[in-house]
Formats: C-alpha cells, structure tokens, sequence
C-alpha cells in the first residue's frame, strides 16, 4: 500500500464534485447550448465547444490539442451525433491529462523507507495557499499513520513563519524554525537533521515565494537543496510546486517561471472551489508534463484532495449524467 493509497470513495467524490460547481455550470451550459437543437456536428458547434474550453481557462494552445483530438474520432466515427460530442470531449480531456498527471500514491509509495525521511521541498509564490498546503498535508501524512516535521525555511516574512507555526499547533506536528531573516538553507539543514534525529517518516520545508529574481530564486533553491543533500544525498525526493488555480493563466506563468528555476516534480492546484476557471488545470498539466499530485477544493483539512484523473473529468461532467450514462 502506498502512502496515499485511500480509495477516492463518495466522500472524496463529493467533495470533488462541490468544489468544482463554478466551473462546471459554465462548462455545461455553454456545451447544452452548442448541442441542443442540432441534428448534425459541424464547424459552429466545434467553435462553441472551444469557447466553452477557453472560458473554463483551458487555454489555447490545450483548447486546440482536444478539438483536433475529437475531429479524428469524428473521422473515424462517421455516424457520431452531436449527443455523442460529451462522450468524445470527455474522452479526449481524460486522454490529455493521462499523459501527464500522477498519483500521489504513485509518487510516494517509497516515502519513508529504509529508515530515511521522505523530503518534500514546496515551492510557490506568496498568496497561493502553499503555507496552508503544508499544513493539509501534514494532516493528510498523519492520518496516513506518517510522522511529520515542518521547517519553516520562509524566513523572509515574519508572517509566514507565524502561518506555519499555526499549522503546526493545529496539527500537532513538531516544526523546526529560526528569528525572521535566518538563511533559509541553515533552516533546511536543521530540519533534515532534525528528522533524522527524531526519526521522521516525512519532512514538509517551506520557501520564500518570491517571483522578482529569478536567478536569485534558482539560487536559494539550489543552495537548499545542496545543503539537504549533505545530510541525505537523495533528497529531496519531491520538489512540490502550489499554484492558485483561481488565478487562471497566472499560474501557468508560476509555473513556466519556477520549471525555469528549479527541478519541480509535482503540483499542487489550490483554490478550485472559488473560480469558474478549473480548466486550468488540463492546461498546466498538458503544457509541462508534471504530474499533479494534489487539489484543493475547499477550506477543510480534507479539502486537499490526492489527484484523481477519471474524477477530477467527472465532475466536469457529472451534472448532465444520465441513468443510462452514470458517473464512473
């Protein structure tokens, strides 16, 4: 069993299937409007498919690989009516994100083996939720039957100690931390020594989020990461990327930017449950080919979400499920 291993049962369902809502109506109008009234599939319809892609924040560039992907199922599939175009879009959507999406189960399977802590560096801008990730996973960790420690290597902002330090007190999870303006990577080594010493099974370090240099950013990442490194050569085993999916577009330009300053190895997508844009997701996962480990849906510890391709495509298109047709 791995770490993650929770079977994604009703409850995880609905949870997905809330925090979705705001995307999916627009998605699924705009779809009922290309499709009602018509008795064949043509060139107007495809276009207002693409719109309701685009609207959802698909972006152009995923937007065009899905279309073209359903006009060579259309090529081959000559008899396909215009109510078979949901099955075909969710198809290809599933598809799509195949390619690059992977479970949080898969990823840390081996975490916490052979008596050594499974590192995970999180990286992100200020604002994204990636504070309050840490804190939900640590949570997520523990329920696993995990012990965790936090190091609070954001020494740049008295908040966002404080922030973690909160977590810490929510969760019951032991932090290691130093005064405002310490080196990050002083707190990165302490920590990774300290779970050592504590026998940790996982270790959560937080960064500065900071977007304003770039070669300053690949630095402290990289210093980081050479000091962890000293104490356990192969860490950190995940270097977790959070993006605020409600930010749309904003965050593929995260993404591109952080991809350029360090090896990113798995995202987190906060925020779905407020935006009309959860199509960003599909864009960020086909556009970097990074795996997305986690979602979040919600404000709850149980919000954050282990990343499920078949039900992240669901409940996109679980509101116009048919008795015939159910969910899978």
């Amino acid at each position: 069993m791995g770490i993650f291993d929770r079977i994604f049962g009703r409850k995880e369902r609905d949870s997905l299937v809330a925090g979705m809502g705001k995307t999916r109506e627009g998605f699924l109008s705009r779809l009922a409007r290309a499709v009602t009234g018509r008795t064949a599939i043509d060139e107007a319809m495809m276009e207002e498919i693409e719109e309701a892609l685009i609207s959802a924040d698909a972006g152009i560039d995923t937007t065009v690989r899905i279309i073209e992907g359903i006009q060579a199922r259309l090529r081959r599939e000559k008899d396909a009516k215009p109510s078979d175009l949901q099955r075909l879009l969710r198809e290809e959507t599933a598809a799509l994100l195949s390619d690059s999406s992977g479970s949080a189960a898969d990823a840390y399977a081996l975490a916490a083996t052979g008596g050594k802590p499974f590192v995970i560096l999180v990286v992100g801008v200020n604002g994204v939720g990636k504070t309050t990730t840490i804190g939900k996973l640590a949570h997520n960790f523990q329920a696993a039957g995990k012990s965790v420690l936090l190091g609070a290597a954001d020494t740049f902002r008295a908040a966002a100690v404080d922030q973690l330090t909160i977590w810490s007190e929510r969760t019951g999870v032991p932090i290691v931390k130093k005064e405002m303006g310490s080196d990050p990577a002083s707190v990165a080594f302490d920590t990774v020594q300290s779970a050592l010493a504590r026998g940790s099974d996982i270790v959560l370090i937080d960064t500065a989020g900071r977007l304003h240099n770039k070669a300053h950013l690949m630095d402290e990442l990289s210093k980081i990461r050479r000091v962890i490194q000293k104490v356990i050569p192969e860490a950190p085993q995940e270097v977790l990327l959070v993006l605020d999916g409600s930010t749309g577009q904003n965050a593929i330009e995260q993404a591109r930017h952080f991809t350029a300053a360090t090896q990113v190895t798995g995202l987190a997508i906060t925020k779905l449950d407020g935006t009309a844009k959860g199509g960003v997701v599909l864009a960020i996962a086909s556009q970097f080919h990074i795996p997305v480990r986690f979602i979040g849906v919600g404000e709850k510890m149980e919000d954050l979400l282990p990343f499920d391709r078949e039900a992240f495509v669901d409940s996109l298109f679980q509101a116009s499920e048919t008795p015939g047709n159910p969910a899978r």
